[in-house]
């Protein structure tokens, strides 16, 4: 076997050896770490657990003096781990590489860090370890984001007699006036979803219920962009789109998901508001829902108009 090959198999610390620069650099690793997590992207693994192997080692920067038994002093293990629970807790995956990448960023983010190296391994997918491994160093990761620089944005709920409204635009009109970006949510038509007798099945229908309508609101105004992703909304808030929120993938991909039934739309969509620091939630056309961890207001607007 070539060295070559035999590296690319090898444990990452391995390969931290073989491609370390000139400068002396420190090591530190986490060897089998094995977490059970629901992952991927095949339908197949949904609502299903599988167990998903670490294997990470970061480079860190020597320390200048004695290190005195100080804990303070060093990168601890636990923010390996810590990193590795973070993310994971976020939001579901699909992708190990995805999850690879953020695992890295975080933990570059650690002022002792170099490099990290970061192997992922699916042990229950095959009579084999599936796995990626990614090497990333400082100069490459994302800074964590400032608290001032995350958007927190307008979220405004429609009920369907308010999409119908002849009023609409102008509500738009007013609503886009605004300084803070804004994220419409709706529910679903007044049309009978199918109805399957099964629990998951009848969530997604219920979902994909809510996103029709959805575009409905999109073709009642150019301004309206249906985006389903984090990153969409991510993009749209930065760069002063109006999105109309399409539920499913962010809620069948939150660890935590939300209480609320697709049927109670307005508490899913403070649910929403309240996983994306929302500023404010106004509701248009419906009743307030009890709790949600946003500001709320009703609009007046709705009893007039509609």
């Amino acid at each position: 076997m070539s060295s070559e090959i035999r590296l690319a198999f090898a444990h990452p610390s391995e390969r931290s050896e073989a491609t370390a620069p000139r400068a002396p650099l420190d090591r530190i690793s986490l060897r089998d770490h094995i977490v059970e997590v629901e992952i991927g992207a095949f339908q197949a693994e949904r609502g299903n657990t599988q167990r998903i192997c670490f294997n990470v080692v970061v480079e860190v920067t020597p320390l200048t003096g004695p290190i005195d038994d100080d804990v303070d002093r060093i990168l601890s293990y636990d923010r390996v781990t810590e990193a590795i629970a973070h993310e994971l807790s976020e939001e579901r995956l699909n992708l190990l590489e995805t999850l690879a990448e953020r695992v890295a960023e975080r933990i570059l983010l650690e002022p002792q860090a170099v490099r990290a190296f970061v192997r992922i391994e699916k042990l229950d997918r095959g009579p084999g370890a599936l796995g990626v491994e990614i090497v990333r160093a400082r100069d490459k990761a994302q800074s964590e984001p400032q608290e001032e620089d995350r958007p927190h944005p307008r979220l405004v709920y429609l009920s369907n007699p308010a999409i119908a409204s002849p009023y609409l635009p102008g509500w738009i009109d007013q609503l886009e006036a605004r300084a803070r970006p804004l994220i419409l949510c709706v529910g679903a038509s007044d049309l009978a979803a199918p109805q399957t007798g099964h629990a998951m099945t009848q969530r997604r229908i219920d979902l994909l219920a809510i996103e029709q309508n959805a575009w409905v609101l999109a073709a009642r105004d150019p301004r309206c962009v249906v985006v389903s992703t984090r990153t969409e909304l991510d993009w749209a808030m930065k760069n002063g789109q109006i999105s109309v929120w399409a539920p499913s993938k962010v809620v069948l991909d939150a660890v935590d998901g939300p209480s609320a039934h697709p049927s109670d739309a307005v508490a899913l969509a403070a649910w929403f508001a309240a996983t994306f620091e929302a500023g404010e939630m106004l509701v248009i056309g419906a009743e307030l829902p009890d709790e949600t961890g946003v500001a709320l207001l009703h609009s007046a607007a709705d009893q007039a108009d509609l």
